[in-house]
């Protein structure tokens, strides 16, 4: 089974439909839902592996929705923004929570929030709002390291055996992850800039369009 494009139908054009209620989006509803729970379990309760289980879960929500979407003809307009959305408010939550939980330094969190402040800037000076491009495949890539490197760290808090070892793997997914966020963000940045150019081109020439016509006199 693929890990990316996962229940695809080679052949079958993607249609996404303007359809709230869809098993994919409930999925992503229970990932953001994942993250206020986790919060409460590390830095609350103090529940290490039930910690690791709810990273676990919102882990997979995160494959299956997609599948679910692309295999059955589920794909919305809704859950094109909010999938991506939601892995980004689970990956900054996470990451502040084991920040203050003193898991990690700060210097990871900001590694995660810089870029995307980049490009939510960027965002919003040439479109005041979502750019509407698609999630790259190094982008991708990223999220599955940092997903899979998240619950790695948390679960070597636990006094368990090996926990070295998943130390270090952990910070092996991570550190890739990392650099695929700089990367994938880079990437990002110069697709929102050509596209933002050229939208931006069109609206000076409707609005010279505009100009003009309203210039004309008509006998």
């Amino acid at each position: 089974m693929r890990m990316f494009g996962a229940g695809s139908r080679p052949g079958r054009p993607s249609v996404h439909h303007d359809r709230v209620l869809t098993v994919p989006n409930v999925l992503t509803v229970v990932r953001f839902m994942g993250v206020p729970l986790f919060m409460w379990l590390v830095l609350g309760a103090r529940e290490y592996g039930w910690a690791v289980l709810v990273l676990a879960i919102m882990g997979c929500t995160d494959w299956v929705d997609g599948y679910v979407a692309r295999r059955f003809n589920q794909m919305s307009e809704l859950g094109r923004v909010l999938d991506p959305a939601a892995d980004r408010l689970a990956l900054l939550a996470v990451a502040l929570t084991l920040v203050l939980a003193g898991v990690v330094l700060w210097w990871y969190l900001l590694a995660l929030v810089v870029p995307d402040l980049v490009l939510g800037t960027a965002s919003v000076f040439y479109f005041r709002n979502h750019p509407d491009l698609p999630v790259s495949r190094v982008g991708k890539v990223r999220t599955a390291l940092l997903l899979l490197g998240t619950p790695l760290l948390v679960l070597s808090r636990l006094p368990i055996a090996g926990a070295t070892g998943y130390l270090v793997l952990a910070w092996v997914f991570l550190a890739f992850g990392l650099v695929g966020h700089w990367i994938a963000a880079y990437n990002y940045f110069w697709a929102i800039v050509r596209k933002g150019q050229g939208v931006r081109s069109v609206r000076r020439a409707e609005d010279d369009g505009d100009a003009r016509d309203s210039g004309e006199v008509h006998p």
